[in-house]
């Protein structure tokens, strides 16, 4: 009969105690790499299987993280996703990812089924609002562009600073008309920074605003879009509120034969690897998806934890100027 391998025989061929090797399992205090090594040596060689349902009734924990994104179909989601889930896989938690596709019904289903497996925490990325769960959840949560109720901290990027920043762009490069794609989900009123900035720039400059929304359908957005053309030929500059959607106008503005950045600017907003990668020409604000993961997984760490958390980190975007903007003077 095989011998079953227990903690205590991975402790002594590491060299180290029991509580030791139950720390490097479950990624807990301060730990040389060097102990590290040694214990995960220890386990690779013995095959050991940590016990999970003992260490579930041990720590009142399943080591299980959920996150509820719009949709992982997305540059700037999907890659938001897998940082976070990068950053938890390395502390040791397993991740439950859900696409709620801005289906409050879908998310509310997938609330309830990450709630019923008792996971150790939520992060929560989508934009549905009025979903009493989140009103009742009692387990650290950590919101991201998203406010859900005062003790949920929210983590986001400076919307206003960089829409502010991208409108000041085109007016300083001689803009003189500027439509806005609008990408807010009517369902949430709590992003509503870019727009808000793009207004106060129009205000300022003495500009009418030109609001075209950004539709969740692909083709209805194409022909949103083309009638931002047709019907404001006068049109010399866009904001969009993603680079999917300056993405879009861009091959629209080709196809009308209006040059890049002689007869249009475009400024995106996001600046994901993708997106910088098959348009590297494209100007865009650049949100720190590896820094917003980084301050998110730390955030809900300390409220499993049970340690204070602020009610909101706001951090800060850069403007990544290209070939869709003109040259200053």
């Amino acid at each position: 009969m095989t011998k079953q391998i227990k903690l205590e025989d991975v402790a002594a061929k590491a060299g180290v105690s029991k509580a030791t090797v139950s720390r490097v399992i479950n990624r807990r205090g301060y730990l040389s790499q060097k102990t590290i090594m040694k214990v995960e040596e220890a386990i690779s060689a013995l095959n050991y299987h940590p016990n999970v349902i003992a260490q579930q009734m041990h720590t009142q924990r399943t080591k299980q993280i959920g996150i509820i994104v719009p949709t992982v179909g997305t540059p700037f989601f999907g890659e938001l996703a897998a940082e976070l889930e990068r950053r938890l896989f390395n502390k040791g938690y397993k991740v439950i990812i859900g696409g709620a596709e801005n289906d409050p019904v879908k998310e509310r289903k997938y609330l309830q089924q990450l709630l019923g497996r008792q996971v150790d925490g939520l992060i929560i990325a989508t934009h549905n609002a009025n979903i009493a769960e989140y009103q009742h959840a009692n387990l650290p949560i950590v919101a991201i562009d998203r406010y859900l109720r005062d003790d949920i901290p929210v983590v986001y990027s400076d919307n206003y600073a960089g829409a502010r920043e991208a409108c000041q762009a085109l007016l300083d490069r001689g803009a003189t008309r500027v439509a806005y794609t609008d990408n807010l989900n009517p369902l949430n009123a709590q992003d509503e920074g870019r727009l808000q900035a793009y207004r106060a720039a129009m205000r300022a400059a003495g500009m009418p605003e030109l609001i075209y929304p950004s539709l969740p359908d692909p083709e209805a957005k194409r022909a949103r879009f083309a009638q931002l053309f047709a019907e404001h030929p006068e049109v010399d500059a866009v904001f969009a509120s993603n680079d999917l959607d300056a993405a879009l106008l861009l091959d629209l503005a080709t196809q009308r034969g209006l040059r890049v950045p002689e007869d249009l600017q475009i400024i995106g907003y996001d600046g994901t690897k993708t997106t910088q990668t098959l348009l590297p020409g494209l100007a865009t604000v650049v949100q720190p998806l590896a820094a917003m993961a980084e301050r998110t997984v730390a955030l809900l760490e300390d409220k499993i934890n049970r340690k204070p958390t602020p009610a909101k980190v706001v951090l800060p975007v850069t403007l990544k100027p290209g070939r869709t903007l003109r040259q200053l003077a």
